[in-house]
């Protein structure tokens, strides 16, 4: 079985869990069967079909978009990380005189 880290900000859709097992060949095959497990973790990680932009899954440790995307193989004993994108922003300047 495949082992699947679940991020804090994922855990809410997966019962708590931290980390689940799943089945798949493919990154394709593993998320519609967690999803199929867990309904809500659908919309939060597939967008129009495909992974969510702000959403990057990582196959022992390798992007899968720099992979074979949703068809990325994965192996029985793989762990498969989901990690959701910070978002990014400007740091607040300094409200102190004479510093930003």
């Amino acid at each position: 079985m495949t082992r699947v880290r679940i991020p804090p900000t994922l855990r809410p859709d997966t019962g708590g869990e931290r980390e689940l097992v799943a089945d798949g060949d493919t990154v394709r095959e593993l998320l519609d069967g967690l999803s199929t497990r867990y309904p809500s973790l659908r919309d939060r990680i597939y967008e129009d079909g495909d992974i969510a932009p702000f959403v990057n899954v990582y196959v022992e440790g390798e992007d899968v978009r720099m992979l074979d995307g949703l068809e990325t193989p994965v192996a029985e004993d793989a762990t498969v990380i989901l990690l959701p994108a910070m978002a990014g922003g400007d740091m607040p300047r300094c409200q102190t005189p004479g510093h930003g």
